[in-house]
């Protein structure tokens, strides 16, 4: 796969030269058409340690309007970071619509150099790398152009590199002792890296493999590449307008698990103020429990309007420690959080170690509200099912509890709870104009509430 990058591709002083302005001229059109666009764009720059990765991120911001682009160095990970699961901190990076992220340190690092060092086995390494390639393609599908490049260099000529900057005072700081411990493990990185390309390069974030040696050459095929990604899928995006979506009015079966459910059962008050007690104790005990074992803890409350959900985690939330949990209620994204991926806006609010997070409404609007009220296109809903399944994996995968709750009420019911609501005056806030129109379509909230439970439940 490599033997491509070394074949001596190397530019003149002078071609460098005449090329240039007609280079940066190009760039600066394409980034113009990104900020006018639906468009993210975020750049990998991957390879072997000494490649030149922070020399062509200074070229490119040095050709480029700086004020467009964010650049991550994402070396070893923070506390803050480890507290949380690995791609957190990459999540919390992507760049918003109409700008560009430059990472130099990215989700393959880990892997790659783990298993480099063989502190990863072959198994766990192939599942990385395919779990790396459904994330690529799902920000490629919510509106990103992932572009991957890999800057590679031989062995020999890594090495007088590196003995060259070594021997100057005035670059010698420009080498430290990882540069050799990577460099006695070449081989093995450039194996390991080579499956790790064939693995993740696919349609939607193909690898751009570049020969480093020469600096100009490096640099200006970078640039060159970048530049051209980003006026194909400007073009692409300009063929294919997006339609607006229309509602789905899907219908529930007559009998089904949600119809099932013993709707009559009651407490009184005596067997209420009971169990309620002895229940707040456990949540006390139990959420104490997870910050000395440092676990980390997710609920999530759906149901239909009227279902009770404020109200549980308000008595939950009785019991427990306010500093130590978020409640969070989840209503229509902001035009921040409708900039970036439709998961980013969770990823970033997941709690440290130890914490808890409460989701009075969650994730899985997208496969409810918005699949009902026609806010997303069927694609996008049909392809939530999937990203949310993976999202959940990783937080479990963190040792992060993960516990969901489908409040269920009848459409009798929640019409009682409704005119309450209007004739009470400190519960009128909580009805309006929305719940009267959701209502509407019970049955279909209905149907997409089964599929959400059958496809999602693990």
């Amino acid at each position: 796969m490599f033997e491509t990058a070394e074949v001596g591709n190397t530019i003149d002083k002078a071609a460098f030269g005449k090329a240039l302005p007609g280079l940066r001229a190009g760039l600066l059109e394409a980034q113009g058409g990104l900020a006018a666009s639906s468009l993210a764009v975020a750049v990998l720059l991957g390879g072997v340690e000494g490649a030149g990765k922070a020399d062509t991120v200074n070229r490119l911001l040095e050709w480029m309007d700086a004020r467009g682009v964010e650049t991550h160095v994402m070396g070893d990970s923070t506390d803050e970071e480890r507290e949380r699961p690995p791609m957190w901190r990459f999540w919390r990076a992507l760049p918003p619509k109409g700008r560009m992220g430059i990472f130099i340190g990215t989700w393959y690092t880990e892997p790659i150099v783990s298993r480099t060092f063989g502190s990863l086995g072959e198994g766990r390494f192939n599942v990385a790398m395919d779990r790396i390639a459904a994330f690529e393609t799902m920000l490629s599908k919510e509106g990103v152009l992932v572009f991957k490049i890999w800057l590679h260099i031989p062995k020999e000529t890594l090495k007088k590199r590196l003995k060259k900057l070594a021997s100057s005072p005035a670059t010698r700081w420009r080498v430290n002792e990882r540069d050799w411990k990577y460099l006695k493990r070449y081989d093995r990185f450039r194996a390991v890296s080579e499956k790790a390309l064939r693995r993740t390069g696919t349609g939607e974030a193909p690898w751009h493999i570049v020969e480093a040696t020469d600096p100009r050459y490096r640099d200006m095929t970078v640039a060159t590449l970048l530049k051209d990604a980003i006026q194909d899928r400007l073009a692409q995006e300009a063929a294919h307008p997006k339609i607006k979506p229309s509602p789905d009015r899907p219908k529930p079966p007559a009998v089904n698990i949600i119809k099932n459910l013993d709707l009559s059962q009651k407490l009184s008050s005596a067997q209420y103020d009971r169990r309620h007690a002895r229940g707040m104790t456990r949540v006390n005990l139990l959420t104490r429990k997870l910050y000395e074992k440092q676990r980390s803890l997710i609920l999530v409350f759906e149901g239909p309007d009227a279902a009770g959900k404020g109200g549980a985690i308000r008595r939950l939330t009785s019991a427990m420690d306010a500093r130590n949990y978020q409640h969070i209620a989840i209503a229509a994204p902001t035009d921040e959080e409708r900039a970036h991926p439709y998961l980013w806006r969770f990823w970033r609010a997941l709690p440290r170690r130890g914490r808890v997070t409460i989701y009075d409404r969650s994730w899985y609007g997208r496969v409810l509200v918005e699949r009902i009220e026609g806010f997303c296109h069927r694609e996008e809903w049909e392809r939530a099912f999937v990203e949310i399944n993976a999202f959940e994996e990783s937080l479990t995968q963190f040792d992060t509890i993960v516990l969901k709750f489908w409040l269920a009420i009848s459409s009798k019911e929640q019409l009682r709870r409704f005119k309450e609501r209007q004739v009470t005056p400190y519960k009128q806030y909580k009805i309006t104009e929305e719940d009267w129109r959701n209502r509407a379509k019970w049955e279909a909230y209905e149907a997409a509430a089964l599929e959400m439970i059958d496809r999602t439940s693990s």
